[in-house]
């Protein structure tokens, strides 16, 4: 299958020893899971049709939907575009696809959530086998609105509409970051330091890494979703 991972943003300097967002999602699904095409949206490099890849994955960006950006309005004219094919947004990508098919994300009053978090599973799918996920948070953004006829698939106090299902499409989107390996969450955490999170945030947000997260756990849910969307043609 070949999956078009559709690049929104990239890693801060201070730690890009990591790799970029299309190498970290290459590792989470195994680089030779998929035939991988990546796209430099930030650039205006979009793929030339909708059905040029057989899904799409949509990356995390430092930037906001609501930016005056060049390449934010042609990106939610391909996503709409794509309806009907597959597809899967993480933080950023969770953000522009609820705002693309009419839903609302603003700047969050309750300000950053960093650190792992824990999400109740409110929906549950077949392609999922847990009642809670935990993985690696890095937002400020947030939805506030679902899209009409979207379903809160995973959700937390802090942030009602975690992960959703978009109605009657083969899309999901999910605010946390599970390509997000630890030691990379850390890093960021330190490069945001004194600057984005106090370091009372930042403490609390790298001790949180001392637990186990099911970021493989959720690597798989996305890949599951994807293989039962294909296979269905939906």
């Amino acid at each position: 299958m070949r999956l078009g991972i559709l690049e929104t943003g990239a890693p801060p300097s201070e730690v890009d020893q990591f790799g970029d967002y299309p190498a970290m999602f290459r590792a989470l699904f195994g680089g030779d899971a998929y035939d991988y095409a990546t796209f430099d949206v930030q650039a205006g490099r979009l793929p030339s049709t909708t059905d040029a890849c057989a899904a799409y994955v949509i990356t995390g960006s430092p930037a906001g939907v609501y930016d005056p950006l060049p390449w934010i309005e042609p990106l939610k004219d391909f996503l709409r575009a794509a309806k009907g094919v597959p597809m899967v947004g993480i933080c950023f990508g969770h953000q522009i696809m609820a705002e693309a098919f009419g839903g609302k994300v603003i700047q969050s009053p309750k300000g950053w959530g960093v650190g792992l978090h824990r999400y109740e599973v409110q929906a549950a799918q077949a392609w999922m086998d847990a009642p809670r996920l935990t993985a690696a948070a890095s937002h400020q953004d947030q939805v506030v609105e679902a899209p009409p006829g979207a379903i809160v698939l995973a959700a937390s106090g802090f942030t009602p509409f975690g992960m959703l299902a978009y109605g009657d499409q083969p899309a999901i989107s999910l605010q946390l970051h599970p390509e997000f390996e630890p030691a990379y969450a850390r890093a960021l955490i330190e490069a945001r330091r004194g600057t984005r999170l106090t370091d009372a945030q930042a403490d609390r947000a790298v001790l949180s890494f001392e637990q186990p997260d099911d970021r493989a756990r959720v690597g798989r849910w996305i890949q599951r979703f994807l293989a039962e969307a294909t296979l269905g043609g939906s």
